[in-house]
């Protein structure tokens, strides 16, 4: 049995500890919130006051009084939901085909040793180098009606008159498929090349084929970063405009163009501000749901 002094001073020495630890940590929270704080300003400066800018000019119509007359707008001309329409099928067109394309890709590439992968990564890396311009111009050239493909189609026989290739969807979807594809190809060969191959190994030696061990063990655990790169594709293409605007010439109208539109042409920055607003909400109501329908699956992070 202890005495009642001894205990008495235990219990002073815990709570100057406990003390000591609550200014300990409070002392680091405001030296991580020091570092933190030109990070924030810069956010805050350069996003967070724009788009506050922009979300707030949206509720004035043109004589500068407050309105919903842009939205009432939106809503009833037909012709907004035909570009919302457009933006969202030619952003998941693109998104599947680069899954399509991408994911055999990082495939063979995380099945490469080390030294054989990084140099076919530059490959992936090069249209990195290449501004997304002359990419795109690059892609006129081919694709057009005088083009090389089209001129080397008719000298091989495999079509008599020059193909529309170009100034439509079909050539709008090749040239941002060509732009997209790393960004989704990059995170999924992150994740494959971290998934341990002793579970293939040990599926194998249970009795499993090499498909059923790819289908059961592979591609679950690839998931979250074919979830991380698809939704990065998809919110990109979302905000696409140099590829549409040269490679659908003028037929494929997608919200960025109208944006643009709205402001060249007509001068109209509230109209303008209002599509800014409402693909950005649209856009994180996709980001939420898409994360909450995958948070079974691991993907986004939100896995058990």
């Amino acid at each position: 049995m202890s005495a009642p002094g001894l205990g008495i001073a235990a219990e002073d020495g815990g709570d100057f500890h406990a003390a000591a630890l609550r200014r300990d940590h409070w002392r680091e929270r405001l030296g991580l919130a020091a570092l933190a704080a030109p990070a924030l300003l810069l956010v805050t400066v350069m996003v967070l006051l724009p788009v506050g800018w922009l979300f707030g000019l949206s509720f004035f119509d043109d004589a500068g009084a407050p309105s919903l007359e842009h939205y009432r707008r939106m809503l009833a001309e037909p012709s907004y939901g035909r570009t919302f329409r457009t933006t969202f099928e030619i952003s998941l067109l693109t998104t599947a085909i680069c899954i399509l394309l991408g994911y055999p890709l990082a495939y063979f590439l995380s099945q490469l040793p080390r030294r054989a992968a990084n140099l076919c990564m530059i490959a992936v890396l090069l249209p990195f180098w290449t501004s997304l311009l002359v990419r795109t111009y690059a892609w006129l050239v081919l694709l057009q009606r005088s083009g090389l493909i089209n001129t080397w189609g008719i000298q091989l026989g495999l079509w008599s008159e020059p193909l529309q290739l170009v100034h439509n969807v079909g050539g709008t979807l090749v040239g941002m498929v060509h732009i997209m594809l790393p960004f989704l190809v990059l995170p999924l060969y992150g994740t494959m090349r971290a998934i341990d191959r002793d579970l293939l190994r040990a599926a194998s030696s249970l009795g499993s084929t090499p498909a059923h061990g790819f289908w059961t063990v592979f591609f679950p655990l690839s998931l979250p970063g074919l979830a991380a790169g698809s939704a990065l594709v998809f919110v990109l293409c979302l905000g696409f405009y140099v590829t549409p605007a040269m490679l659908g010439g003028g037929k494929v109208t997608m919200v960025s163009n109208r944006i643009a539109n709205d402001i060249e042409l007509f001068f109209n920055w509230g109209a303008a501000s209002a599509l800014g607003v409402v693909l950005l909400v649209i856009t994180l109501v996709v980001l939420v749901l898409a994360a909450r329908l995958s948070r079974g699956a691991g993907l986004f992070g939100g896995g058990h």
